[in-house]
C-alpha cells in the first residue's frame, strides 16, 4: 500500500471528496477490523467497533491535516474508539482483552504452542490498560517504539519503559505459573 497515495486520498477525503473517502475505507477496512478484534476480543464486539469507526470516520476525516501518516492517524482513531467503548462498557471484561488471532495459531500450531499463546493472551489481559495497549501496538502490530508513542500520545521512552514493565509482569506471572505446577 502506497503511503503517499493514502496521504493524498486522506487529504482529498478531508475536503469532502466522497470517492477518496470510499477508497480509503476500502483499503483499510481489514486493518480497522483487525485492530478492533485485538482490542475487543473478537466478534461481535470487533465488528461493532469496526462499524462504529467507519461510521465516525466520515466526520473525523475532516480533522486529518496530514501531519502524521494516515495509518498512524487511523490507529489513533481506532484506539480512541476502543477506549471509549471500554469506558462505556466496563462490565465486559473482554472489551479490550482479545489479543491474538487464535484461529490462525490453533490451525497451524501444535497444542503446546497454542497453550503458550493462550497463556500469553491471558497474562496480557491482566495488564493495566496502558501496558496492554502498548503490547498490542508494539508486540502484535509490529509498530516501532516511535510509531506506538505517536499513536498513544506519549514519549518514545515511555514505550520502552512500558515494554520493560510488560516483561517484568509476564516473568512474575510465568514464575507463579511454574510454582503452581511444581
Amino acid at each position: 500500500m502506497d503511503n503517499q497515495d493514502d496521504q493524498r486520498l486522506a487529504m482529498d477525503a478531508a475536503t469532502g471528496n466522497a470517492r477518496a473517502f470510499e477508497a480509503l475505507i476500502g483499503r483499510h477496512y481489514d486493518r480497522i477490523h483487525a485492530i478492533a478484534w485485538k482490542f475487543t476480543g473478537g466478534p461481535p464486539d470487533s465488528e461493532d467497533l469496526a462499524q462504529d469507526v467507519c461510521m465516525a470516520l466520515g466526520a473525523k476525516i475532516r480533522s486529518f491535516r496530514g501531519e502524521a501518516k494516515f495509518t498512524t492517524w487511523l490507529y489513533q482513531v481506532v484506539l480512541n474508539a476502543a477506549r471509549d467503548r471500554g469506558r462505556r462498557d466496563k462490565t465486559r471484561a473482554a472489551a479490550t482483552a482479545g489479543f491474538a488471532e487464535v484461529d490462525d495459531l490453533r490451525r497451524g500450531a501444535d497444542a503446546d504452542r497454542a497453550a503458550r499463546a493462550d497463556w500469553l493472551r491471558a497474562a496480557i489481559r491482566e495488564l493495566k490498560p496502558d501496558l496492554r495497549e502498548t503490547a498490542v501496538l508494539v508486540l502484535d502490530e509490529g509498530l516501532s517504539h516511535g510509531e506506538a508513542a505517536e499513536v498513544l500520545d506519549v514519549a518514545e521512552g515511555t514505550i520502552s519503559w512500558r515494554l520493560g514493565e510488560i516483561r517484568k509482569a509476564l516473568k512474575v506471572e510465568a514464575d507463579a505459573e511454574k510454582g503452581s505446577i511444581a
